[in-house]
């Protein structure tokens, strides 16, 4: 009995045992999953950040040093130029993807970010090197926006391909965590490196290369970090046949996914660079703050935005994706111009953060779920190249040229024009959910 017992027990045991490690090793593997999919993201937005932020350091190392508003504003062009490639780079790594599998198009573009910030980091500057000084800058750019425009299709498509049925949702909010975490990670960078480390002089003489250097380190890790996580399921079901007979072409095939991926993007992705990049002007120009003050609400909220997008991705995987889609449509179709006008009117950063907040709140119902809805409506083979052709295309008309548009409206006195904008392409999100079939949300095969 005792032994009959015992023996019963320890192999009890032994089986938790087994049981526990199984769980503990599929865990690792899911954030070793999550972590290598959406890792990219991350490189992106701090190259972003970065660039935008230390041009005011870097101008005249690339440029002719007469005139500082040129300096700048050829920055600043060079910067929209990669904005160019990124279509082109969702084209041709989004087949890359498809054909030799989402790790390897994830590989491919995540080394290409390494290699734009390293040039830029280490390029000889205009007094040494002349007009080639410009030029490296601008082809550094290229390769980056190009390695961005593969970047989104790839990470959305593994993310939601390695995940398990019904924690999708969850899996791929990660994708905006690491991005708005890349943000963050650049915002520190630039206050340790202007407030701790260096002064401004030796910022404009070599300083502004440390953030650079270290984007391209950065990369380095994401890239040994990809090349050891599994390829997905749904790419290994794929037959060869499948995988070789595949061509841009065949989005005209599929031209009714496109246009519900591009009408998903065209109000999201304003709405994202409005309440995030174009905020920080924002509260300082029209709402009045001073720098510091609008530096700490955005930061602050950006953080909770950070943190609530695996909290809706969860929702999602429970309630669905259209409820999450329709929140954001109808919420910032009728609610944009209202916040931007009580923001507009309000004078302290508590009732700015908690106006910021709310409205981040409501872009949360997209980012959480837009990676995964939009894998979700194309069929495996060609998942990667048609969700970052539509997307990028979007974005570059949409979202990069939010912070110009709300700009512009301000310069010409009708700043609320610009909300009006905001709120009809918001609406066409809207129009694209509604127009959503419950067979278009799932994964097909």
């Amino acid at each position: 009995m005792h032994d009959s017992f015992g023996t019963s027990t320890a192999a009890v045991a032994a089986d938790d045992l087994d049981d526990a490690k199984g769980r503990a090793a599929r865990r690792r593997t899911a954030v070793k999953s999550i972590v290598g999919g959406s890792i990219g993201n991350l490189i992106e937005w701090y190259d972003f950040h970065v660039y935008t932020t230390f041009s005011i350091y870097f101008a005249a190392s690339f440029f002719p040093r007469e005139n500082r508003t040129i300096q700048l504003l050829s920055a600043a062009a060079i910067f929209a130029l990669g904005f160019l490639l990124r279509p082109v780079g969702s084209w041709m790594i989004g087949l890359y993807a498809d054909r030799r599998g989402r790790r390897a198009g994830l590989t491919l573009s995540v080394a290409l970010m390494c290699a734009g910030s390293l040039a830029i980091g280490l390029c000889p500057t205009y007094p040494q090197i002349g007009f080639a000084a410009p030029v490296v800058l601008l082809l550094a750019r290229l390769v980056q926006g190009f390695s961005l425009g593969g970047e989104y299709g790839a990470s959305s498509v593994y993310l939601s391909e390695i995940a398990k049925p019904g924690h999708r949702g969850f899996y791929s909010s990660f994708h905006y965590v690491t991005l708005i975490l890349g943000q963050l990670l650049a915002t520190m960078v630039q206050v340790v490196l202007q407030d701790l480390v260096f002064t401004h002089a030796q910022l404009v003489e070599w300083g502004w290369r440390v953030p650079f250097v270290t984007g391209a380190g950065l990369a380095l890790v994401a890239w040994w970090v990809r090349r050891n996580i599994d390829e997905t399921p749904d790419f290994r079901a794929l037959s060869e046949k499948a995988k070789r007979g595949l061509h841009l072409a065949e989005l005209r095939k599929h031209w009714r996914p496109v246009l519900l991926v591009f009408g998903l993007t065209t109000g999201g992705t304003l709405a994202f660079f409005t309440y995030t990049v174009y905020m920080h002007n924002y509260l300082v120009n029209t709402v009045g703050l001073t720098a510091t003050q609008s530096s700490w609400v955005s930061l602050s909220t950006l953080a909770l935005f950070m943190v609530v997008q695996p909290l809706f991705g969860a929702l999602s995987d429970r309630i669905g994706r259209r409820a999450l889609l329709l929140w954001f449509g109808v919420a910032g179709t009728f609610g944009t111009y209202p916040l931007l006008t009580a923001l507009a009117h309000t004078r302290d950063e508590m009732t700015a953060f908690f106006l910021l907040a709310f409205a981040l709140m409501i872009v949360s119902g997209y980012s959480s779920v837009c990676s995964v809805v939009k894998a979700e409506i194309f069929p495996a083979r060609l998942r990667a190249l048609g969700v970052g052709v539509p997307y990028s295309v979007a974005t570059a008309i949409f979202g990069g040229t939010a912070s110009y548009a709300g700009l512009w409206f301000k310069s010409i006195g009708h700043e609320s024009g610009f909300y009006l904008y905001a709120s009809a392409c918001i609406a066409c999100t809207l129009i694209a959910t509604l127009n959503l079939r419950k067979s278009d949300v799932q994964m097909q095969p």
